[in-house]
């Protein structure tokens, strides 16, 4: 390595951007460092970012307790399965929550050391030059020397100018997720993906959830058919989801919070225990540019680059939520990836029409590629395949039989578009539409795959049939 620098790589941000990306540039042999400033609630530092700590692995181990706690209210007795009287121990279940966090943190903290990158705890501030200040919890400063410098500093909640976060009765996400008591009245602003876990979570728990939606259609992102049939069952699930309710105001008081809406039939109120504001992400980028570095950023505040994830100044890269597209640990992580293998001279590629979305509801949604509104804009004459899980015997036999596979196919190639499902295991069953897509296989070629009897996964192949009419197990094929 040449002398004149401490690493070859120095990345700043420890989350599923950012040490992927390093791990991969100590996999090709060179010399990485990973910086990352994360501070719990009780002031420790630990790596892996909001995705670990505060968003997706906490919110998916309170999705599963909360899932179990309802299937116990609701289904085990359609097993034969008596439990006498439930009792909800919220303690247990968030201790729980700590400790599988805590678990996966310190699993990155050694996966980063067992690659041989540098895990160095602190503020990362880019000067010009590719020199990276680092503020150490102790106050004390350093510079590191670096040939190339990795930006993935992540992102961080979007506040409401008209209910600033207070961490007690008006919370982030990460609020929303520390609880130590089942609010009874809950009021979620933003029916988006956090939004639709955070309110799920609750809901089962006991909560009376009002989600306040200012969009006048449900996850307007994902496919019209998708959509509607979520908002059927979140509603019979209890969540009480008001669209085209946009918040004005709140007032907090010692009987809770008043918050101020306006529809279409004009100004509401309603009073809640608690209030999370969902409504996005924003990238965080606070102290990390120092004056001189070169580095921009856009008109919505993210770092501007290329399609490579090249920001424009020499050997300064940028991957993850703080760049443009979808705010997923898996875009961040892979594209944290493919820049380590650029930097190494390797091939590298990101198929941003394929990065998959899942929400881990019950039922869980997924979808990948283009929906059927994307492809009828596009003019491509098309086909369409949809199989219920009514019809999957697997489904009925573990009494999850809500939602469809829906296939969005090409008529003249048969390649598939587009793959929408929700119902059970949704976001395991994508995997597989995306690997086809990927490959730009057809209807066909999902028909002509041999799918294990009985599995949730014969929807997608029988969806691929559908697409043909040719569906076997669905009476309306």
């Amino acid at each position: 390595m040449d002398g004149n620098f401490d690493f070859d790589v120095v990345v700043v941000g420890g989350g599923p951007a950012g040490y992927p990306a390093a791990i991969r540039a100590a996999q090709h042999g060179l010399r990485a460092a990973c910086i990352d400033n994360w501070k719990n609630r009780d002031g420790s530092n630990a790596f892996g970012g909001t995705c670990l700590n505060a968003g997706c692995i906490p919110s998916k181990a309170l999705l599963e307790s909360s899932e179990l706690w309802h299937r116990a209210q609701h289904e085990f007795a359609l097993h034969g399965i008596g439990t006498g009287a439930l009792t909800l121990d919220l303690a247990a279940m968030q201790k729980r929550r700590a400790t599988i966090v805590k678990g996966q943190t310190r699993g990155v903290a050694a996966l980063l050391k067992g690659a041989g990158v540098t895990g160095i705890f602190g503020a990362g501030k880019l000067l010009a030059g590719r020199v990276v200040e680092v503020s150490a919890p102790d106050g004390k400063v350093s510079q590191l020397r670096a040939r190339h410098v990795v930006l993935a500093s992540g992102s961080t909640p979007t506040e409401l100018k008209s209910l600033p976060f207070d961490g007690r009765q008006i919370l982030d996400s990460w609020g929303a997720l520390e609880l130590d008591a089942v609010p009874k009245r809950l009021c979620v602003i933003g029916a988006g993906v956090i939004g639709l876990e955070l309110g799920s979570v609750w809901s089962r728990l006991g909560a009376e959830v009002v989600m306040l939606e200012a969009l006048d259609s449900l996850l307007p992102m994902a496919d019209a058919q998708l959509a509607a049939e979520a908002g059927k069952h979140f509603r019979k699930l209890g969540l009480d989801i008001r669209l085209g309710a946009k918040v004005s105001g709140a007032t907090a008081g010692a009987d809770g919070v008043t918050v101020r809406y306006g529809d279409a039939q004009g100004a509401k109120s309603l009073v809640a225990d608690r209030v999370v504001v969902a409504i996005g992400r924003r990238p965080f980028t606070q102290g990390l540019l120092g004056e001189g570095c070169g580095v921009r950023l856009d008109e919505r505040g993210f770092i501007s680059v290329d399609e490579h994830c090249g920001t424009g100044v020499e050997n300064v890269w940028a991957v993850g939520d703080v760049v443009r597209g979808p705010m997923l640990a898996h875009k961040g992580k892979e594209e944290g990836i493919a820049v380590a293998d650029r930097i190494a001279g390797r091939y590298a590629h990101v198929n941003y029409a394929l990065v998959p979305s899942v929400i881990y509801t019950a039922p869980e949604i997924a979808w990948a590629g283009q929906t059927e509104a994307q492809v009828q804009a596009a003019n491509i004459d098309y086909k369409i395949g949809v199989f219920p899980f009514m019809a999957s015997g697997r489904a009925r036999a573990m009494e999850s039989t809500a939602g469809f596979v829906k296939l969005v196919v090409a008529r003249a190639s048969d390649e598939i578009l587009g793959a929408h499902i929700i119902g059970p295991m949704a976001g395991e069953l994508i995997a597989e539409a995306v690997l086809a897509m990927e490959f730009r296989g057809s209807a066909e070629d999902l028909q002509r795959t041999i799918h294990a009897h009985p599995t949730l996964s014969e929807a997608l192949h029988e969806a691929a049939l559908a697409a043909d009419k040719r569906s076997i197990d669905n009476l309306n094929r």
